[in-house]
């Protein structure tokens, strides 16, 4: 039997703050962080800075901040393209109010029954989680025993924390991600066998 001890992997999960043009369905479209959104995240990590690398969704609200972080410490930076947001099809750039005006039931079907409501030309919830997962995997193996922050965006994080708690994939609208909020996951071990923990969701550093 082996004495040795398994490396411990800590990842911070932070959302990205306020665009620019607001609350809707933004998806993919790159809009930047407005001046709240700034302020949002500076405020959420201050300045904490333990982390050994920073790893961002490609999207400018996510990997700018990320940029900002990393040169005022001197951490290194990466983008992932698989950590964008789903992308929300025809919805992209909408409004809740103007979905439902449109169509009263629409918006409660998809979050109720996501896996068989998906919006015109949107990403399916089963691509969407392969393309994230397969992404977080490798966080994990790379940066294994490390401590990381990952800058992304609300659905990319209810898709983690779903998987971490081995949640149904068409309950994940069920977890709440506040902007600039701070998710912190642990991770015991490598490889298939690993354990991985919420230690808390929109919690403080």
């Amino acid at each position: 039997m082996s004495d040795q001890v398994p490396p411990i992997t800590t990842i911070d999960l932070i959302r990205h703050g306020e665009p620019v043009g607001g609350k809707k369905y933004r998806g993919q479209i790159d809009d930047p962080l407005s001046e709240l959104g700034w302020s949002q995240m500076r405020a959420a990590i201050l300045d904490h800075h333990p982390w050994n690398a920073i790893v961002s969704s490609s999207l400018s609200r996510c990997h700018e901040f990320a940029h900002e972080v990393a040169t005022r410490h001197g951490i290194p930076v990466s983008h992932e393209p698989r950590f964008m947001e789903i992308g929300f099809g025809e919805w992209e750039g909408r409004t809740a109010s103007e979905l439902l005006e449109e169509d009263s039931q629409r918006l409660y079907q998809f979050w109720s029954n996501p896996l068989n409501n998906t919006p015109p030309g949107a990403e399916t919830l089963p691509d969407f989680e392969s393309r994230v997962i397969a992404a977080w995997n490798d966080v994990i193996n790379k940066f294994s025993g490390q401590h990381v922050l990952l800058v992304g965006h609300a659905g990319m994080i209810r898709m983690i924390m779903r998987h971490v708690l081995d949640m149904p994939l068409d309950r994940m609208f069920r977890i709440k991600v506040e902007l600039a909020g701070i998710t912190r996951i642990k991770i015991e071990g490598s490889g298939e066998d690993c354990l991985p923990q919420l230690v808390f969701h929109s919690g403080n550093l």
